[in-house]
């Protein structure tokens, strides 16, 4: 879909790993809560509660989430974009007594980081929402080549115009491009005071090469 310019959006890139830092630098991100929320909580512990398997989260940050899925029986691998919340998410999984494999990772260059499918679950709290056009489609694609038939990818964004910014944002529509092959099973408004909804899309029943 997007094709890079290789300058411009290699500086766009930066700008957005730069931003990011800046917020670990300040203090605690405001998407970094240190609560799971309940969207998670139901999906792992409702009524229809998926059974303990594989997951990948997705910009997991100080590892909140990641830490609550090992400690309900998930295998968890966790990546970032920013040192700084994956070192800080390493001390608090050790300090929980859970294995969680943290990694400094891109999301966008999974293959990069060694990470190995296939996952039955994948978290993004406000990732992909945040990650310029041009690397959207190498996300999908990752994690179309990592999922198990039926994997399931809970996703939280804003909606487009949130940010003062050119970019930053998703809709239903755009995820229903992107990720083919996956069903768009529930999109669920928000209860923050600006657009935000939590996406709930299934992979399809035979795995992509």
């Amino acid at each position: 879909m997007d094709r890079p310019d290789t300058i411009q959006d290699a500086d766009h890139e930066e700008a957005v790993r730069r931003a990011l830092e800046e917020y670990y630098r300040a203090g605690k991100p405001p998407w970094d809560t240190g609560v799971t929320p309940p969207e998670l909580v139901a999906l792992i512990e409702g009524r229809d509660a998926l059974p303990p398997g594989r997951a990948l989260e997705l910009g997991c940050g100080t590892g909140t989430n990641a830490i609550y899925l090992a400690r309900h029986g998930w295998e968890v691998v966790a990546v970032d974009l920013v040192e700084r919340a994956v070192e800080q998410a390493r001390e608090k999984a050790e300090a929980a007594g859970v294995a969680v494999r943290l990694l400094h990772a891109d999301a966008t260059r999974l293959d990069e980081a060694d990470v190995p499918g296939s996952y039955d679950l994948f978290f993004d709290l406000s990732c992909y929402c945040g990650i310029p056009p041009h690397r959207r489609d190498a996300y999908a694609e990752g994690l179309t080549r990592r999922a198990a038939p039926g994997a399931r990818l809970l996703m939280f964004g804003y909606g487009p115009g949130t940010l003062d910014d050119t970019f930053s944002g998703v809709t239903a529509d755009e995820l229903r491009a992107r990720f083919a092959g996956w069903e768009l099973a529930d999109v669920t408004p928000g209860t923050n005071p600006f657009p935000t909804f939590w996406f709930t899309l299934r992979a399809g029943g035979a795995r992509v090469p």
